[in-house]
């Protein structure tokens, strides 16, 4: 593992700062003309598709600029890099990948520009997090594919032009469950889409799920080959896996802590003074340093040409975790005023969803116990 930097990847870093420093917006949170003035100042250094290549519009970045821009701008608490994270991070990098010249003429300069947003269709309702057990279909009929079923927790449906979407096209069980799976580029305004808010404890509406009833999807709507959708997903997900930025957001909310236990009390004291809450403090702070080591190894990994493994399910869990007791911490901190404050309130009532999303820790400890440690399966 290497934790040095050239003199070009310092000299980035600085870029980055002086950028930050010019186009930061002034307010947190940031108001809309902040942010797409923000938005505006990244296409403009071409920076919103960091890291496509050159050729598809993007900046051509470096995985290691990536880092760099990334963990900056997660420092200085800076909006997300574009206004579709997963259009960007996921969605633009596979049709790089897998589409036709068409369908890379049609999608990408639309996620270039912030014109259009999408949405993941994974999960559905009774496989939990088990991708590969999807039972979403799409049937061909002619030039069209036939779609019936229905996804869940899919964040930003309401809002969102096209949906990446996973159905099963196989569905011989004497075959493997990876096999048989494909990737549909689909409108979100196709006869036969039903989208249902699923409301969350903080009243945010973000989460949905989506039901198709006999949809009818151009069979050019397909990405990559028929049945090869789970090698397009996983390469999807490989985007964006180091975990380097939630260790820098973790460390962010650390600090949001300190100075929470500095400003209350325990006993007629500040908090920050109270044995237990330090220990508390210290061993959030060993945890957010495990993770960024853990984030930099597979940094390291990937700058080798090495595929970041299942291993990352470790940093995942480890978040988890620091969702969970970090924000019941602060409950503690402030007692009977935690009703009180919006803030902090709404951040302890909205963890669940970061801690389910992308998988659960249960999931998490089965990958960690079966595929790393080869453990037997559970």
């Amino acid at each position: 593992m290497d934790f040095h930097f050239t003199e070009a990847e310092q000299a980035f870093r600085a870029e980055v700062r002086a950028f930050l420093d010019e186009h930061l917006p002034e307010n947190d949170p940031p108001t809309e003309t902040e942010i797409e003035r923000w938005n505006h100042a990244l296409g403009e250094k071409g920076w919103l598709g960091f890291h496509w290549p050159k050729e598809h519009g993007g900046y051509g970045g470096t995985l290691i600029e990536q880092f760099i821009l990334k963990e900056e701008c997660s420092a200085r608490r800076a909006p997300p890099l574009g206004s579709d994270f997963m259009g960007l991070t996921w969605v633009g990098p596979s049709i790089i990948m897998h589409g036709t010249k068409e369908q890379q003429g049609e999608f990408l300069p639309e996620l270039l520009a912030g014109d259009s947003v999408w949405c993941t269709g994974y999960s559905e309702p009774d496989i939990g997090s088990d991708l590969a057990g999807l039972q979403c279909r799409a049937v061909r009929d002619g030039d069209e594919y036939v779609v019936n079923g229905s996804k869940i927790w899919t964040t930003l449906a309401h809002k969102a032009k096209y949906i990446f979407l996973m159905v099963r096209t196989e569905s011989d069980a004497s075959k493997s469950k990876y096999k048989g799976i494909t990737c549909l580029l689909t409108p979100m305004d196709l006869p036969g889409i039903e989208v249902r808010p699923i409301p969350a404890l903080t009243g945010v509406h973000s989460f949905n799920q989506v039901f198709f009833n006999d949809v009818r999807v151009p069979v050019e709507s397909r990405l990559g080959e028929e049945g090869q959708g789970w090698m397009v997903v996983v390469r999807a997900l490989a985007n964006e896996r180091s975990g380097i930025s939630e260790a820098t957001e973790k460390r962010r909310h650390l600090d949001d802590l300190i100075e929470l236990a500095q400003t209350t009390e325990r006993k007629g004291r500040p908090a920050l003074e109270d044995p237990s809450v330090r220990r508390s403090l210290a061993g959030f702070q060993a945890k957010i340093s495990a993770m960024r080591l853990n984030g930099m190894r597979y940094l390291t990994k990937q700058l080798r040409g090495e595929p970041a493994g299942t291993e990352t399910s470790v940093n995942k869990l480890l978040r988890g975790q620091l969702e969970h007791d970090m924000w019941n911490l602060s409950n503690g901190l402030l007692g009977s005023h935690a009703q009180a404050e919006g803030r902090w309130q709404l951040g302890s009532l909205g963890y669940h969803g970061t801690v389910i999303g992308g998988g659960t820790p249960n999931i998490q400890r089965n990958i960690i116990g079966e595929r790393i440690l080869g453990l037997p399966k559970d």
